[in-house]
């Protein structure tokens, strides 16, 4: 990676918003990162006398044939001896100006180190859609236009106004390109399309410039122009002079307190805008374009204060509130204890200080029941970041944050980047789960580490939260902390040391064990009644519903209760075989069954593939033996909502998967209906795992939860117990009692032993002890090498001689080469090298651009470090 090609030793970045004073002849040259895939170096532009450019802002400059989006690095006083002054080019433009305090660009750094990953790629990531997009130099006329050729207003030339011709005194290259501009209704346009049209272009534009008949101008990138809206504004009394309807527009404006945007003031008069424009010219009304930020909008909400807390909350919260700078929090609280009020609480105080706080949740299923609550506490100065916004949408979320108000923001594992500056508090909701890894592409960043980086450069506290912590959070508490007391008990003891990437970090003082152990207004936790279906199966049931399960759900509506069935995949069914020969239609790019999914009554019969999307309709006819009885295997979504009409037809149903939720607002849709009582019963995947508050539900069920348990992977078992006790937890929050049934044909499996207790501790004491013999995470650490290619033969190749450069260091193990567990998907074929080495810190590994060196162009490297999904 090139950053260990580069000294950046030296680099300061200016704070935002200082002022750089450059000496005539100091600092005229600026070393940039460019915005230009397989590049990854630093180049070296000249600055324009005037332009004054900082370390931090976004430019735009010449980049071979183009002109694309850079952040300067750093200036120079004199270029690299190396570089003919004369091939050094020119910074084109400023597009934005310091986006990169000190302590950002560090964070940026350190993850560009620790992950592998060229910094521009970093960059990138951290960076709203669109900032380092492509500039563009466009050419117009100035002052505009007028029949016959004549241009108005002082911007012209006197000498050229003032004669009969103004042409005559153009040469033909100036004069057709003055010819095109006036043909173009704005007389505008760009340099390169004006290149197209007239030859040597440049020096008529050169000329029309020096005439003053023309400026021009740098067009930012397309997603990062401000959206413009015309606004009407109320200047004068209303007198006699004005007929009725325009003193009826006046009275309306004047009563909405003397401003609207043009569109309603329009539509709640029901008039036209020339209306308007008679009012602007007798000098009532002004009418003037200005921006609106695109940022999403949520339902109105009623006002809410803070809840009394329990003595659990009331002692965790003031922990939290003592906390001066830097530390780290592990909030441990059984589902439905508050963790959200503590929250809240927290962020109060900070908010009336000036300061913000970055909340992150690992989906965007989660987000709309906790942005309400936020909303409704914090109204207008809380904010959602994530990436099922418009580009626009975040475009101007991430301009909103750059003000420093004191605000909050809610996001996904992206938002970590947020620019808030004036940070006072970081937290994780759910710190558990998976969602917060990025598996690609680069940086394979996870949000909990970065957000440990960000919380000790920012010196705030960071408080991670969960019902079942991850195993590398619960240890690194021991670490840190010693013995605490747990939901449960004690700490369970151990050995190791702090294992979280920046263990130097912390100090035994920095570390916090903060423990809920009960439900507000002392609710019990739901009894976990586990079935077995082996026993259902040899006494006769053959449904896919247990009889316990049965007669819960013929109650629900009855009682006028609600539930939630948990599956573990979507869809109808997870594979199709014919019985006669025992084919199984897989998917011709992927290594993978096809999934059959039933779209609506008495549409084709569709299959499709859940890696690459592949689909085709449902044959009739077996395509190995050409038997009729193909039939279908497995339950997923569909499935089990069709089996819940044909038995239980009054039960009223919501699909909540990502079949039904693609469409942006969908999962706010589908909660609502839920919460009004339009619905029985939400059937769904693991979006029903995370977070979600429904206190009207009383009944769990987990149609099979041997899909969760039998993965070849070593996460697999704690995995498996964090979703079940998080399901389970979504019963009783309310008043009425809850009641879990887990359906499942391994009840002997510890996982399911230890969720029908609600035991975290005895599982990760368990799960802890089959780790620590294997030297796996939260004991050893792990760098996961993925390379894929088109060719089955050249990605082994690669990935054997990768391997055998590797294997002559002694700090660390290599596991494989191997095939990943599906060896093809979308036509590619993929093989892994696991790395596995000491806890302490990150092995000195061989420089990345040689292991990358020894990948053809054909086949792709994927460098994850701590990876969460080795499948």
């Amino acid at each position: 990676m090139y950053i260990h090609e580069i000294n950046l030793s030296p680099l300061v970045v200016a704070q935002a918003g200082e002022s750089y004073q450059s000496g005539a002849n100091l600092n005229r040259w600026v070393e940039v990162l460019v915005d230009c895939p397989g590049s990854t170096g630093l180049f070296t532009y000249r600055l324009p006398a005037q332009l004054e450019i900082k370390p931090g802002d976004i430019l735009s400059v010449p980049f071979g044939a183009q002109q694309l989006g850079a952040i300067a690095i750093r200036l120079l006083a004199q270029p690299n001896i190396d570089l003919p002054p004369e091939k050094i080019r020119e910074v084109e433009d400023i597009v934005s100006v310091g986006f990169f305090p000190s302590a950002y660009w560090e964070l940026l750094n350190r993850v560009a180190a620790y992950y592998y990953t060229p910094l521009i790629q970093v960059i990138r990531v951290a960076l709203p859609p669109g900032l380092l997009g492509r500039s563009q130099r466009r050419i117009r006329l100035v002052g505009g236009r007028e029949a016959g050729g004549r241009v108005q207003g002082a911007g012209g030339s006197r000498y050229l106004l003032g004669s009969a011709d103004p042409l005559a005194f153009l040469t033909p290259t100036a004069r057709q390109v003055w010819e095109l501009l006036q043909g173009q209704p704005a007389g505008d346009y760009s340099f390169v399309y004006l290149q197209q049209k007239v030859k040597s272009a440049y020096r008529g534009i050169r000329e029309l410039l020096r005439f003053g008949l023309v400026e021009s101008y740098l067009e930012p990138p397309r997603l990062t122009r401000p959206k413009l809206q015309k606004a009407v504004t109320l200047t004068g009394t209303i007198d006699q002079e004005l007929t009725n309807r325009q003193r009826e527009i006046l009275e309306v404006l004047r009563r909405q307190g003397g401003e609207l945007w043009q569109n309603e003031l329009l539509q709640i008069c029901n008039a036209s805008s020339s209306i308007l424009k008679t009012l602007t010219q007798k000098g009532y009304i002004v009418v003037e374009e200005r921006e609106v930020l695109r940022t999403e909008q949520g339902p109105t909400l009623v006002g809410d204060g803070a809840k009394s807390l329990t003595t659990a909350q009331a002692s965790a919260l003031a922990t939290i509130q003592t906390l001066d700078g830097f530390a780290q929090v592990l909030l441990h609280g059984v589902t439905g204890s508050g963790k959200t009020e503590v929250y809240l609480q927290a962020i109060a105080p900070l908010l009336n200080q000036g300061k913000s706080a970055l909340v992150l949740v690992p989906e965007i299923g989660l987000t709309p029941q906790l942005t309400d609550r936020f909303r409704a506490r914090f109204g207008n100065k809380v904010s959602v970041y994530h990436s099922a916004l418009s580009d626009g949408e975040r475009y101007d979320t991430w301009r909103q944050m750059l003000t420093g108000e004191p605000q909050v923001v809610i996001g996904t594992r992206s938002a970590v980047f947020a620019p808030l500056p004036n940070l006072g508090l970081i937290i994780l909701d759910e710190e558990h789960d998976s969602s917060f890894k990025q598996d690609s592409p680069i940086p394979t960043y996870h949000a909990r580490t970065v957000a440990q980086w960000r919380a000790e450069l920012e010196n705030c506290p960071l408080v991670l939260g969960s019902a079942t912590p991850s195993l590398e959070s619960w240890v690194s508490m021991q670490g840190a902390g010693g013995r605490g007391q747990g939901a449960g008990g004690e700490f369970i003891t151990s050995n190791s040391s702090l294992l979280t990437p920046n263990s130097s970090l912390l100090t035994p003082n920095s570390s916090h064990y903060l423990s809920l152990p009960e439900r507000i207004n002392s609710r019990p936790l739901p009894p976990v009644e586990i079935v077995d279906m082996r026993q259902e199966l040899q006494q006769g049931n053959r449904s896919i519903f247990s009889r316990s399960l049965q007669s819960c759900l013929q109650q629900l509506q009855e009682r006028k209760q609600q539930g939630i069935l948990f599956i573990h995949r979507r869809g109808h069914s997870t594979f199709v075989s014919c019985r006669s020969c025992g084919y199984v239609l897989e998917c011709p790019h992927c290594d993978v069954s096809l999934a059959y999914h039933h779209t609506e009554e008495k549409a084709p019969e569709l299959l499709r593939c859940h890696y690459c999307n592949y689909a085709r309709s449902h044959p009739k006819f077996c395509p190995d033996c050409s038997s009729p009885y193909l039939k279908f295997f497995g339950s997923g979504t569909q499935r089990v909502t069709q089996e819940l009409a044909r038995q239980f037809p009054e039960l009223r149903l919501i699909r909540f998967d990502s079949d039904t939720t693609r469409n942006k607002g969908s999962h706010r849709t589908l909660l609502t209906k839920f919460a009004n009582g339009e619905a029985d019963l939400l059937v769904g995947t693991q979006m029903l795992t995370k977070g979600l508050d429904l206190p009207q539900v009383t009944l769990v069920g987990v149609v099979a939860a041997d899909g969760l348990l039998n993965l070849s992977d070593y996460r697999a078992s704690e995995r498996a117990f964090q979703t079940l006790t998080q399901v389970a937890g979504r019963a009783g929050r309310g008043e009425d009692p809850g009641r879990v049934i887990v359906q499942t044909y391994t009840t002997e499996h510890q996982v399911i032993a230890a969720v029908r207790s609600h035991d975290y501790q005895s599982f990760s004491q368990a799960e802890l002890e089959q780790r620590q013999a294997l030297n796996y995470p939260p004991y050893g650490r792990l760098i996961l090498l993925r390379l894929s290619s088109l060719d089955p033969i050249q990605v082994q190749n690669t990935a054997q001689i990768i391997a055998t450069t590797l294997s002559t260091e002694e700090e660390f193990e290599i596991l494989g080469p191997a095939p990943a567990s599906i060896l093809r998907v979308a036509n590619r074929y993929r093989w892994q090298i696991l790395i596995k080495f000491d806890p302490d810190a990150l092995p000195k590994l061989p420089d990345w651009e040689e292991v990358r060196s020894l990948c053809p162009s054909s086949v792709s490297l994927t460098i994850d470090v701590d990876p969460i999904n080795i499948m």
